[in-house]
């Protein structure tokens, strides 16, 4: 059964609804957050401080809005968040949750999330980025905007760059504290820090830090047997199991491994060997059965190392014999 992540009621009619005593259980679970944390849980693979730090941030917004509806005063700390690890990590997942807990309890009209890079939002001549920012801008309005590589709006060595024009127009929303609209900077984590270092009026506005450290082989090993077993059908035996982890164990050790990003561009061309072998059978008997359709075999691990440059950019990589 779908666990639903709406409120079954407005938290106010239920803060009304309890009087004087209040049930912190039961607001977690009727404004739906329960749930949303629930479906965290079990869609992401480890991540156990970040899901730690989540349902922290759950939790003071949760006792901030019931503090706020009985009248009482708030700390009224900056909503906007800094994401910081390498990619694939699971960051943009991350936020899409988050901001259905800020829609939930009213600090956002629709929880949505919009993802943008510097291609979005800086223009390549005068007068070209403050129309592709504010777009952006608008797109987001009752969510959050996920600037992800946020580093590279700033380019300082570029006398003739135009990121800094979003940045200002970025910095004028913040300082205006413009409701129903939440920025989260994302991107590694020297460059987030050398980013807000040169860019202060960002840092000083940012309220919840959030580090996603890399998965280790285990946890890879688990999200790819999701990927292809929950969320693609397809089936696999230990052996297959047992080749994906030598994979997974050649593919960390390059600087460019992107976590589950590149674990993904690896199955893409895996599944187009898989269908190699598929229409080689259908060519020599003429018909298909189910098994062959749905498992992925030892013999479709058919990778050259010329596979590697498009997958971790070097050819460098074992070949599993």
């Amino acid at each position: 059964m779908c666990k639903t992540t709406t409120p079954t009621i407005n938290l106010k009619d239920l803060i009304i609804k309890q009087g004087d005593s209040i049930d912190i259980k039961d607001c977690y679970e009727k404004t739906g957050i329960e749930n949303i944390l629930s479906q965290l849980d079990e869609e992401l693979v480890g991540l156990k401080d970040v899901k730690t730090k989540v349902r922290e941030i759950s939790s003071v917004l949760l006792f901030d809005r019931i503090r706020e509806l009985q009248e009482l005063s708030t700390l009224q700390s900056s909503l906007h968040m800094s994401f910081t690890g390498r990619p694939g990590t699971g960051k943009t997942s991350v936020a899409a949750k988050i901001g259905l807990v800020l829609r939930n309890l009213g600090f956002l009209t629709k929880g949505h999330i919009t993802t943008v890079t510097r291609e979005d939002m800086v223009g390549q001549y005068v007068g070209h980025t403050a129309p592709k920012t504010k777009e952006c801008l608008n797109l987001a309005t009752g969510g959050m905007l996920f600037i992800d590589e946020a580093h590279h709006l700033y380019k300082p060595d570029n006398e003739r760059d135009y990121g800094s024009e979003a940045i200002e127009l970025i910095l004028q929303v913040m300082e205006n504290q413009r409701e129903d609209l939440i920025f989260v900077f994302s991107g590694g984590k020297d460059k987030i820090d050398n980013f807000f270092n040169s860019n202060p009026g960002i840092s000083s506005r940012i309220g919840n830090h959030v580090d996603f450290l890399d998965y280790n082989t285990d946890e890879l090993v688990a999200i790819t047997k999701f990927l292809l077993n929950n969320e693609s059908r397809y089936k696999f035996t230990d052996k297959t199991i047992e080749i994906l982890r030598f994979y997974i164990e050649q593919l960390e050790k390059f600087p460019a491994f992107s976590n589950v990003r590149t674990i993904k561009i690896f199955l893409n061309q895996l599944l187009s060997y898989q269908s190699i072998r598929i229409e080689d059978e259908l060519t020599a008997t003429g018909s298909l059965t189910y098994e062959s359709l749905t498992y992925i075999r030892p013999d479709d691990f058919r990778f050259v190392a010329d596979d590697f440059i498009n997958i971790i950019g070097s050819e460098d990589v074992k070949l599993y014999t």
